[in-house]
């Protein structure tokens, strides 16, 4: 069987400059690419920390409206721990749901892309 590894998730945006701004800065992802090819394309990439798959968005590319991406989903060690990171970044974050499939907060870009952030329930 071939491994399938996903890398980079595209996210719809209608203004770049403010995404580069939320992603790289208020949730503080490092921006590992910004390119202007032309007038037409720019490429931002940024991971977050820990992730080995990275997001991008720009423009010249993707045929998604702003916004319309749901539910990307990311895993921390600690629900608590990025339940205050992210209110202290000054996100709105919901409050942590406790569920039997483990812990959850969600958030939204400023497009209204949505992010659910989980902690995984102990295994047994």
């Amino acid at each position: 069987m071939v491994d399938y590894k996903i890398e980079l998730v595209f996210v719809p945006v209608a203004d770049v400059d403010r995404a580069r701004a939320f992603y790289g800065d208020t949730l503080g992802w490092p921006v590992d690419h910004d390119q202007t090819v032309s007038p037409e394309l720019r490429f931002v990439q940024v991971t977050p920390p820990g992730s080995a798959c990275s997001i991008a968005f720009g423009y010249g590319f993707g045929e998604m409206s702003p916004g319309t991406l749901r539910a990307l989903q990311v895993v921390v060690g600690d629900i608590d721990d990025a339940h205050a990171d992210l209110s202290k970044r000054g996100v709105d974050v919901s409050p942590i749901d406790d569920q039997a499939w483990g812990r959850v907060v969600h958030f939204a870009d400023p497009d209204g892309n949505t992010w659910a952030v989980q902690q995984l329930p102990a295994r047994s």
